[in-house]
């Protein structure tokens, strides 16, 4: 059996860098200055306990890789660099590899399940930050996250199982779930925040509100199955453990990364614009998650600083949205 983490930032970083710590066979896909850095140096692994430098092998492509019999790929990568990975992955590896969506978002299984057989969608709860070329911070364990896995659409299997109990061997949580997308809907609703955070440096309650309920509305018009509140807070209340890192300060998640890092890039699209898309489908509205939608790409587009609005802003951002029908 060996994983390959197919994106090797935050979340995939942090995922290889644990299973390689365990004794698994890891290899690394990354790209630019973090590849450089990979095969210079290792991987950097940051944690509450310990300061490492990890040998694992990186590649920079999926035919590089080399994918074989017993191969588990693990996209690791944001929602709209799926597309791209996966016509990479299946021009050398074929549509019969195992491929586990360890991302936000809801349609990157659907993405995959157009190209290969077996595809399985994974809730992602750790908190991970990759902002230096060759360094990921992970500020957890014990357990040290929350990786549910299950077979897409529904159902369980023995690679379901595989996978859970290697990253459960590897000090995480991770159960088979049978129903793993209605989880995965309900992780959405928190990533909403995503470009709010990003955009603020905050993401207030009320800004919250409003991105949530237009949710939960398109949901119910869609005919979505979303875990509760309550199962959400009780299942993430015992899959993660986070914990202080000595020298380095918890700044943001995957989407306020993406602006501080300069990539050009960011998710909001296959988050807030999730909900957007099902409003349009539906004739819900969803003027909150509109704006939030515009916000985020503006603030990569034109090349802005996270925290660049002020809550005062967004919420004149969302009253316009709101006014404009």
């Amino acid at each position: 059996m060996r994983f390959i983490i197919y994106g090797a930032g935050g979340i995939g970083g942090a995922v290889g860098s644990r299973l390689f710590q365990n004794g698994e066979q890891v290899l690394l896909i990354a790209r630019g200055a973090h590849l450089d850095a990979l095969r210079r140096d290792g991987l950097r692994f940051i944690t509450p306990s310990a300061d490492v430098r990890l040998p694992i092998p990186a590649v920079g492509s999926p035919a590089e890789a080399g994918c074989k019999d017993g191969d588990f790929v693990l996209l690791c990568m944001k929602s709209h660099q799926t597309e791209a990975a996966l016509r990479e992955l299946h021009a050398v590896a074929g549509d019969a590899v195992p491929v586990i969506c360890c991302q936000n978002g809801v349609d990157n299984e659907r993405m995959a399940a157009r190209r290969f057989r077996r595809v399985y969608g994974m809730v992602v709860w750790l908190p991970a930050e990759h902002l230096v070329p060759g360094e990921v911070v992970h500020g957890a364990e014990g357990p040290a996250g929350l990786l549910d896995v299950g077979c897409y659409p529904t159902g369980v299997d023995r690679v379901a199982e595989q996978v859970a109990a290697a990253l459960t061997d590897a000090g995480f949580t991770a159960q088979p779930d049978a129903a793993i997308m209605r989880h995965k809907h309900a992780k959405l609703l928190a990533n909403l925040g995503n470009a709010v955070q990003a955009a603020c440096n905050e993401a207030p309650r009320a800004v919250m509100r409003l991105l949530r309920d237009e949710a939960l509305a398109c949901y119910q018009a869609a005919g979505i199955d979303c875990a509760t509140a309550a199962e959400t807070r009780e299942r993430r209340g015992t899959g993660i453990r986070a914990l202080p890192v000595p020298g380095h300060e918890r700044n943001g998640g995957s989407s306020w990364q993406s602006v501080q890092r300069g990539t050009g890039n960011i998710e909001t699209d296959f988050l807030n614009g999730e909900i957007v898309l099902l409003g349009r489908l539906h004739g819900v509205p969803t003027p909150a998650n509109l704006a939030l939608q515009r916000i985020g790409n503006r603030l990569v587009r034109e090349g802005m600083a996270a925290g660049s609005y002020s809550v005062d802003a967004l919420m004149r951002e969302i009253a316009a949205a709101q006014a404009s029908g």
